[in-house]
């Protein structure tokens, strides 16, 4: 950070400087200045790379905190890796301050936290810059929603309506369907799908370490023989792709189906998915060729209307007229308890079904 301060400083005086010559000696030292430009944005956009790349592999991965403190990050105390996250892409932003794609990618880390005010005033940063974002406006819509701002909400939506009616309406639309997919009734017993082209579409559950399946993945699966059963002419999609071991949920899910004995040419893998929006856009591509206009996800309850509502959005995002019902496995005392829904829900399931329609978490980085 010292050599850049320095060299922008340099380029700052380099700049008066030839702004003191004469004509002649400004053309003359023209090529000069240019290459100092480009050196120090060329610094600047290395530092950038670095530091997206840094925020990228924490989402994901984690690390170690102190390291990445004392490389990158000096008196700054890190909570956790949405810290490193949040800040590696505030570093970038400052370096570079019109990339809104850096300050989308500060105010989903933020929302990833639950600092839905912080996210708020983010959004309103790249308003201040760009007024008409569809994307900020949106997101800042959805979100003050759900921190109960009615007022901004409506605001926000009655100002898009006038400069992109058809992408508002659309936008309304999705919000209508994710509360009614919040409201949704749960099914916990398996049961017969008179409806044509049925697929069973069930989401996948992080394996342990040496590369088993967990018991909420066998009780998703022992809900999925139960529907399979009951319904021989439905395809089946399993899905699930973080490996352990050197294989993933969805290779596993099917041999335990095939071995339970369900005929291994209905069912069909999706081992690419790291996380719900990933299920979603990786099973509706198999579902397209399918040819699938009914799906039963099958889920634990409480992730269930998280997958609904995604699904649903990617699947109006692709043109395709999908109906989507459920199976659960009840991770819940009872149904009754299983049909609340926290505030720390209806945030994420806003949040990953507005990743669904296409406004990514990482513009252009990640999903």
């Amino acid at each position: 950070m010292k050599n850049l301060k320095r060299k922008i400083l340099v380029t700052a005086v380099l700049s008066l400087s030839l702004m003191a010559c004469t004509p002649a000696q400004n053309k003359s030292d023209a090529v000069s200045k240019n290459k100092i430009v480009q050196v120090v944005n060329f610094d600047n956009q290395r530092q950038i790379d670095e530091l997206v790349q840094t925020g990228i592999y924490y989402y994901w991965n984690g690390g170690d905190l102190k390291k990445v403190e004392k490389e990158f990050f000096k008196g700054i105390t890190l909570k956790g890796k949405y810290d490193v996250v949040e800040n590696s892409f505030r570093e970038a932003s400052n370096l570079d301050p019109y990339r809104l794609d850096l300050r989308f990618s500060i105010a989903s880390t933020q929302v990833i936290q639950g600092k839905i005010i912080e996210a708020l005033e983010t959004y309103k940063g790249i308003l201040s810059i760009e007024p008409n974002n569809f994307d900020a406006n949106i997101l800042f819509a959805a979100y003050s929603r759900i921190n109960g701002d009615t007022l901004s909400y409506n605001n926000t939506l009655k100002f898009l309506s006038t400069i992109e009616p058809e992408k508002t309406a659309k936008y309304v639309a999705s919000f209508e369907r994710t509360e009614n997919f919040l409201k949704i009734n749960i099914k916990t017993e398996a049961y017969k799908v008179e409806a044509p082209n049925h697929t069973i579409v069930t989401l996948g559950y992080a394996l342990a370490n040496d590369g088993t399946m967990r018991p909420t993945l066998i009780k998703r699966l022992d809900q999925t023989l139960a529907m399979a059963k009951l319904n021989p002419n439905s395809t089946i999609i399993v899905s699930g792709g973080v490996p352990k071991q050197g294989v993933t949920e969805g290779h596993l899910m099917k041999e335990w189906l095939i071995k339970n004995g369900i005929d291994a040419s209905r069912i069909f893998i999706d081992d690419k998915a790291k996380d719900t929006v990933g299920n979603a856009v990786h099973s509706t591509e198999i579902m397209k060729k399918l040819n699938t206009k009914n799906v039963t996800l099958i889920s634990s309850a409480s992730h269930i209307r998280r997958g609904l509502s995604v699904y649903k959005e990617v699947s109006v995002r692709e043109n395709l007229d999908i109906n989507f019902d459920n199976l659960v496995y009840l991770d819940y005392d009872s149904v009754e308890e299983a049909m609340k829904v926290s505030a720390k829900e209806y945030m994420v399931v806003y949040r990953d079904t507005l990743r669904g329609s296409g406004l990514w978490n990482y513009p252009g980085i990640q999903r």
